[in-house]
């Protein structure tokens, strides 16, 4: 193991592991609620949205939960046709109105029907892990009538994607520690299978500290950062989401200037 790099790691991620830090992050739309239900169902919202400029992200995805009276659960497990025709103006960048409904709709069966978010992700783990969970919600998701553009907002692992918006929701879901940044609300998944989600920041300082080799950030390639990072910290490897990005985004000089 290279002591340096795990030194340095393990100092960013205490670093950007800080509550401080929400206000600038999708991570803050959640954190406005109490109620577990509340929490998963305005998270997985603000991570669909999660592309783009942060402040736009959250300005959208408050938009999005002010369009259900700022109470999610209760809008989703109650609402009727009428009351999904308030979003078919929604627009945040291709994401539109027709998008929206369709997602909403589909969440809607998930607690409805299958037990919500929680289950149907936990089902997934224990049949095959974070790529049959991932797949299994947008098959869920999609059962519903929909357009087949809409399908391009929910990213499927067998499809190679890195997922990576949907990974970050699973983090914050399922990592708990004393920070209180992450939710930890989820108790049937274990960190230790979560895969580490990887975009252009992650990955271009994952690359730069050599700890991921291929060139795409696609899922075999956020599997291999992920095996990287279990060498540091087999249980919750995903912990690392924090140094990789927070080092990436503010340039967090004692990692940023690492040379390999």
């Amino acid at each position: 193991m290279d002591q340096k790099l795990k030194q340095l790691l393990d100092e960013a991620y205490h670093t950007y592991n800080n509550p401080e830090f929400i206000a600038d992050d999708p991570i803050q739309i959640p954190h406005q609620f109490q109620q577990k239900e509340d929490i998963e169902i305005s998270g997985f919202l603000a991570a669909v949205l999660a592309w783009g400029q942060r402040k736009t992200i959250i300005k959208k995805a408050e938009e999005l939960i002010r369009l259900m009276d700022g109470k999610p659960y209760y809008f989703i497990t109650t609402a009727n046709e009428k009351d999904y025709s308030l979003f078919y103006d929604f627009r945040h960048r291709t994401f539109n109105g027709d998008d929206c409904v369709s997602i909403l709709l589909a969440i809607a069966h998930l607690y409805n029907n299958l037990g919500g978010l929680e289950q149907v992700f936990t089902q997934g783990f224990r049949t095959g892990g974070a790529y049959t969970a991932i797949n299994s919600l947008f098959d869920e998701i999609f059962k519903l009538p929909h357009l087949k553009r809409t399908q391009k907002h929910i990213a499927r692992p067998s499809q190679g994607s890195a997922a990576k918006r949907i990974n970050m929701f699973l983090r914050w879901m399922v990592r708990k520690d004393d920070k209180g940044v992450d939710f930890g609300l989820w108790n049937g998944i274990s960190t230790a299978e979560l895969v580490c989600p990887l975009d252009l920041h992650s990955g271009r300082m994952a690359r730069q500290l050599g700890l991921l080799t291929r060139k795409q950030n696609d899922w075999k390639a956020a599997i291999e950062l992920t095996h990287k990072l279990k060498v540091f910290d087999p249980i919750d490897p995903v912990k690392y989401d924090f140094a990789l990005f927070g080092a990436s985004m503010y340039q967090h000089k004692p990692i940023s200037e690492k040379k390999l």
